[in-house]
């Protein structure tokens, strides 16, 4: 007998002697902390080949007893839900021709078996596996109906595993949607899964289905999700699969869904504009054919004055390019006219200008401003679409786009520290501030940067910068503090640490130990360093150390995040101005401020 004949053989053994096993996973209600039921998962005889449930279900299909071994998984799983008198509902995995079958029948041995068992058909929700594709979607809908009027429900499985469709979603109108865990792993480090929860999440809302996170395993992973407003959760953190779950929630579930802080979420790049293409920089300029001659092509730039290049076209493709400048400058010298004026208008062309197509992000150009041939930002480049003429751009416009979308990326991301920008920052004050959570906002600053900037020139200065961010991370809870890179040498954290007085403090001492390394030994044993002040004079400053300014905001104390970096920004000015030690605002609406320094 061979392999696959012993496995049928076992399968069949399996079936007939009722030796399916059944474990349940809990499913939690993340708005209520409390378990909403489990789904059941099956199991064949344990150390044999049938024993994980993806063999079964494929050693099955081969032999032609899948819908035996559903139908029987099905009720199998009723029987153990019921026999361990768990809460909740019961969710059981089934194939749309089974959903089908049992739909026609008017849910039949299906409700039989729930009722036999004791169980309501309404605890009953059904999830459709889909692990071929639904050939008839009208003909399921119409068979869930049937079902649905016996009071079972429908969830879609894996939403989003690329066999999901929307279609089904809307013509099915499942009770609930369970989201694959794809999208749920490292979600806190993931923005585009953030994004993507979102949108799935806005879906939810226009269809008024309520959506399972499956996957959930850690607690930062669940602090994202609940903030984001997923309905329930699913996944190791809750409970692992067991013949005997878990009747409660998980107390490290429990402790985040029950806290009021908030998540940090992951920081997203800066979104890519559509409009910001290379098309926008377009000139509409005359172009000259490839037979026309230099006299041509002088009357041409004599006649537009503020052109700075003519593309030379074959049939409205170009082949080339005339910078203004560098033509009138030959043509001018004497006899030039003479000599040139009848010959090829490609005697002075650029034979291989830049042509960009026209949809080319801005983004894309940036390593050209930093390239070896630097013609591109003196004659320009020509732009096309679909390989076609259609306009000029100068390097002077291209520098200028490159420069503000560098500006605009810097306020999302800082380009040395790669923390959040300004950007960020305001939009987790925000977030702190509608939720009503009390924190601390810090604003860290280097005393005496400039001047060791000036003196060590912007290498060592960034190394500085870095070692600062590098350390208030360090001394950071990146699940509830949030860390970020104001510009230059500030900082912002936004701790929710109940600890941040002492964070701040190991930041303060660890900086102003470390520092010293990045200072040469004359001015280690001076205790300081010469350099020119803001007036431009020479003068002597202590060596660099780190400040910081906190101001505590409680509910209602501020009401915008320009209210609290204001805020902020004044207790860091206090901070460094006291230089050491720590001060206590007299009265308790007055921010706090804390200098530590030296």
């Amino acid at each position: 007998m061979s392999f696959s004949q012993e496995c049928e053989a076992g399968l069949r053994h399996v079936l007939e002697r009722r030796q399916l096993a059944f474990v349940f996973q809990p499913i939690v209600d993340l708005s209520r902390s409390t378990l909403f039921g489990y789904e059941a998962l099956m199991r064949g005889p344990a150390g044999t080949p049938l024993e994980k449930p993806d063999d079964l279900l494929r050693i099955a299909k081969q032999c032609g007893l899948a819908s035996t071994l559903e139908v029987d998984a099905a009720k199998g799983a009723i029987e153990a839900f019921a026999a361990l008198q768990l809460q909740g509902k019961l969710f059981i995995n089934l194939s749309a021709p089974l959903i089908t079958d049992f739909g026609r029948e008017g849910g039949g041995g299906l409700i039989r078996c729930a009722v036999d068992a004791g169980l309501a058909p309404s605890r009953l929700i059904l999830e459709l596996t889909e692990h071929e594709r639904v050939e008839d979607v009208d003909c399921l809908q119409a068979a869930f109906a049937a079902l649905a009027g016996q009071g079972v429900g429908l969830a879609l499985d894996d939403f989003g595993d690329g066999r999901s469709s929307l279609r089904l979603w809307a013509q099915l109108k499942p009770q609930m949607v369970k989201l694959d865990k794809f999208f749920v792993r490292q979600i806190h480090r993931d923005s585009r899964n953030v994004e993507v929860v979102r949108a799935i999440l806005r879906l939810c809302a226009a269809f008024g289905t309520p959506l399972v996170a499956e996957g959930v395993e850690g607690v930062e992973e669940l602090a994202v999700l609940r903030d984001l407003g997923c309905h329930f959760g699913q996944g190791y953190l809750f409970g692992r699969p067991a013949a005997h779950p878990e009747t409660a929630v998980a107390a490290a579930a429990c402790e985040v869904l029950n806290s009021s802080k908030i998540s940090v979420l992951p920081n997203p790049a800066p979104r890519p504009d559509l409009a910001e293409t290379i098309g926008r920089l377009r000139i509409e300029a005359p172009t000259i054919e490839v037979a026309a001659s230099n006299g041509e092509l002088m009357q041409l730039f004599t006649g537009h004055p503020r052109l700075h290049a003519v593309a030379v076209v074959d049939r409205n493709y170009p082949i080339g390019l005339v910078n203004r400048r560098d033509f009138v400058d030959k043509f001018a010298q004497p006899y030039s006219r003479e000599l040139y004026g009848r010959r090829s208008c490609m005697l002075f062309m650029n034979p291989t200008p830049l042509r960009v197509e026209a949809g080319a992000t801005i983004d894309s150009l940036a390593a050209v401003l930093t390239g070896d041939d630097q013609r591109y930002l003196h004659e320009g480049f020509i732009i096309t679409e679909g390989g076609r003429y259609a306009g000029l751009a100068t390097g002077e416009s291209l520098v200028r786009a490159v420069t503000e979308r560098r500006i605009e990326a810097a306020r999302h991301a800082n380009p040395l520290t790669f923390l959040p920008g300004n950007i960020p920052i305001t939009e987790h004050i925000r977030r702190l501030l509608d939720a009503g959570v009390e924190y601390a906002a810090a604003y860290f600053d280097l005393n005496n940067f400039k001047p060791y900037n000036d003196l060590y020139g912007y290498w060592r200065g960034d190394e500085m910068i870095k070692l600062a961010a590098q350390l208030i991370l360090a001394n950071a809870d990146q699940s509830q503090d949030f860390v970020g890179h104001v510009g230059g040498d500030d900082f912002v954290v936004l701790f929710q640490s109940d600890d941040w007085r002492l964070r701040c403090e190991r930041i303060v001492h660890a900086f102003n130990l470390a520092v010293r390394d990045l200072f040469d030994a004359s001015e280690l044993a001076r205790n300081g360093f010469e350099s020119e002040d803001r007036r431009g004079f020479r003068a002597f400053f202590p060596l660099t150390t780190i400040a910081v300014g906190v101001v505590r905001v409680s509910a209602g104390l501020f009401h915008s995040p320009e209210e609290v970096a204001s805020a902020a920004a004044a207790a860091k000015k206090d901070a460094k101005l006291s230089g050491s030690g720590m001060n206590v605002a007299p009265h308790e609406h007055a921010p706090m401020l804390m200098a530590v320094a030296g």
